[in-house]
């Protein structure tokens, strides 16, 4: 008996609906980590990295947060004097 009817022997569900639902949730997390990068948005990327809900959390960031604006911490650089 391997790992994954282990695991589906404790929950009491069927080998494949976990397989499914690891599937899921990894293509989800994965692309939600690669936008929140490219976005440079540490937090998320964090929060999503540490956190599994099943590919909730990365749906709700690549459809709704990933397109609002935030502030952007940088410093506004510096005017140039003329002479």
């Amino acid at each position: 008996m391997g790992y994954l009817e282990t695991i589906a022997g404790q929950f009491g569900i069927a080998a494949w609906l976990i397989a499914i639902i690891l599937i899921w949730s990894i293509g989800w997390k994965l692309l939600a980590l690669w936008k929140s990068a490219r976005k440079g948005h540490l937090a998320w990327f964090i929060v999503m990295g540490l956190i599994n809900f099943v590919g909730i959390i990365e749906i709700l960031y690549i459809f709704v947060f990933s397109e609002m604006k935030f502030k952007s911490f940088k410093k506004p650089a510096k005017k140039k004097k003329k002479r």
